[in-house]
């Protein structure tokens, strides 16, 4: 991949149900190149966790990966990609 394709990108996941934490989990690593940062945030008071991404890799990448998660009941996502 040429350098100049490469995008840096952020993905906010909100999980508001346990029940797909594993698949959500295994997508994590299988995309784990792509990944320069992770942080997770829990708010008990309101029975949620967030997972932020900070990612680097091409438009299809980090599409196929969002994409992939926005399918898991419970867990939402939200893309920004920088050029």
């Amino acid at each position: 991949m040429n350098p100049t394709d490469k995008k840096l990108a952020s993905l906010l996941i909100l999980v508001e149900s346990k029940e797909n934490i594993h698949r959500l989990n295994t997508l994590i690593g299988s995309f784990s190149e792509l990944i320069l940062g992770r942080q997770g945030i829990v708010l008990h008071d309101r029975q949620i966790n967030i997972i932020s991404l900070v990612l680097e890799g091409n438009a299809d990448e980090i599409g196929a990966f969002a994409g992939q998660i926005g399918r898991l009941t419970g867990i939402k996502v939200k893309s920004v990609q920088f050029k």
